[in-house]
């Protein structure tokens, strides 16, 4: 009778992306709350649209790294994922109501919330078919490209964050 041998599965633990990704979330993180701090004196002239922008922003960036450092598969690790894509989910969808900024138009930070109001639903997809591949290279793309590249470009050309920040 032949034994049959599994090939060993690749780790769940995190690499060094996404450890580098979670400090950068946790830097954007810093220089966002920052910038809300600062700004104190404008908070009333701030829509409400906005503030639930911030907000989901805010729950994202904060579970960002305590997401991808952790152990996967646990019950906390689906769970702290559920809030997360919903955070972005809310939040990227709220951002079709930000357009104060682009003189009541759409802007290019537009192209990244249709991207993560796509793929938000296909992390959560992947995580249920248990298809891991799919869903870590979901996350990296979600992660980069909808909460660091958007948020990164929230603080220069004029734009909320960048003038409460500088001034």
């Amino acid at each position: 009778m032949a034994s049959q041998t599994l090939k060993p599965s690749k780790p769940l633990s995190p690499d060094r992306l996404e450890r580098a990704l979670g400090w950068a979330a946790l830097a954007l993180l810093a220089a966002a709350l920052a910038a809300i701090a600062r700004g104190h004196a404008g908070w009333g002239m701030v829509p409400p649209a906005v503030w639930l922008h911030l907000l989901t922003v805010i729950i994202a960036l904060t579970l960002t790294p305590v997401i991808l450092w952790q152990r996967r598969g646990t019950r906390l690790h689906r769970r702290l994922g559920y809030i997360w894509a919903g955070a972005m989910f809310i939040s990227a969808v709220d951002s079709f109501w930000i357009l104060e900024t682009n003189h009541g138009h759409f802007s290019v930070i537009h192209l990244l919330s249709a991207f993560v109001a796509v793929q938000t639903p296909r992390l959560v997809i992947t995580a249920r078919a248990h298809n891991h591949a799919a869903h870590r290279r979901t996350v990296r793309g979600l992660v980069i490209g909808g909460l660091l590249t958007a948020g990164a470009l929230t603080f220069p050309f004029h734009r909320l964050l960048g003038r409460w920040l500088f001034g």
